[in-house]
């Protein structure tokens, strides 16, 4: 008997919402990081399972703005991924950037000689000779030379998930960094947190924190809400806010309230549910408002014109 494969289709599209409560996808991946749709569809080629369909950049944004996604913002968190991000937004009015060197790319560049993850090797590329002050100053360099296009630092953080001490040490420094760099342009950030809660919080308030922080994809807790509430600082809510154990996730969206709450799919990851497990896109937003909507008995329409509010706050855009 064949092991049952996993779905990787396409979800439907969900409907679409109200023309006057569109949105802009606080954080994604459409053409930085991997070309998802291509790489699923290789994958699922090689499982046996039908041909699924090739969305070119501009196919999936289209997808998006038929169901009220209206815009994007793009992170390129990789060096050779950071112009992808910038010629995305110079290609496309409704499309933005956000850089930065992602917390687990920032161990890599020039210290070949940390311990990688526990049981896993860490996989090195040409890129990572370059040395981490010579990798963000090329963020810097960017953000300053496209001031219309980059529109946030990030993501920068810290990601203790498989990370051993000299290399949370360095993910700490590499953030201060970016910190600083954010803080010297005036920009935005947007902070990776996975498994490090308190080490995040602890350097955030040792440096202090960009006038406009923003939580990517938070999945904090309630408490760790309340320090973001008293701090003025901005959860963005992925398709995470939906799945069942996340109780503390969609309790942390009432405590910061509408105001300090923002959208966004991480795609091609954490796609919301009833579709989890399936590659996510921009288009998706639609299923993650109505599980925050859920979460605060407000209609979709309501929670989405909020989100809107607050991205044009952050953001500008």
């Amino acid at each position: 008997m064949s092991k049952k494969h996993r779905d990787r289709s396409w979800a439907p599209a969900p409907e679409p919402l109200p023309e006057d409560a569109q949105v802009v996808d606080n954080h994604t991946h459409v053409a930085s990081v991997v070309p998802f749709s291509r790489a699923m569809s290789h994958e699922a080629v090689a499982k046996g399972q039908d041909e699924v369909p090739v969305y070119s950049v501009d196919e999936l944004l289209q997808q998006a703005l038929a169901v009220g996604v209206s815009g994007v913002i793009d992170c390129g968190c990789e060096l050779p991924n950071l112009m992808t991000a910038i010629d995305m937004a110079r290609e496309h009015d409704n499309v933005h950037a956000a850089l930065a060197i992602h917390p687990n790319e920032a161990v890599r560049h020039g210290h070949r000689a940390v311990p990688g993850p526990d049981g896993l090797p860490i996989k090195y590329q040409p890129w990572h000779d370059t040395g981490f002050e010579d990798a963000l100053a090329e963020v810097r360099r960017l953000a300053v030379t496209y001031p219309s296009q980059v529109v946030a630092i990030g993501e920068t953080g810290m990601d203790l998930f498989r990370t051993g001490e000299e290399a949370m040490e360095l993910q700490r420094e590499a953030f201060r960094a970016h910190i600083a760099l954010a803080k010297e342009l005036n920009l935005p950030m947007q902070i990776h947190d996975r498994d490090a809660h308190s080490q995040v919080i602890e350097t955030l308030l040792a440096d202090g924190a960009p006038e406009r922080t923003v939580f990517h994809s938070y999945s904090g807790d309630a408490e760790m809400a309340e320090i973001a509430r008293e701090h003025g600082w901005y959860l963005s809510f992925s398709g995470t806010c939906s799945y069942k154990g996340n109780d503390g996730i969609r309790e942390s969206l009432r405590i910061v309230g509408l105001d300090h709450a923002m959208v966004e799919t991480d795609a091609p990851y954490l796609t919301p549910m009833p579709y989890r497990g399936r590659t996510n896109a921009p288009y998706m937003i639609p299923y993650t408002l109505h599980a925050m909507a859920d979460a605060l008995d407000l209609p979709v329409a309501e929670v989405a014109r909020a989100t809107r509010r607050t991205t044009h706050e952050v953001y500008g855009i």
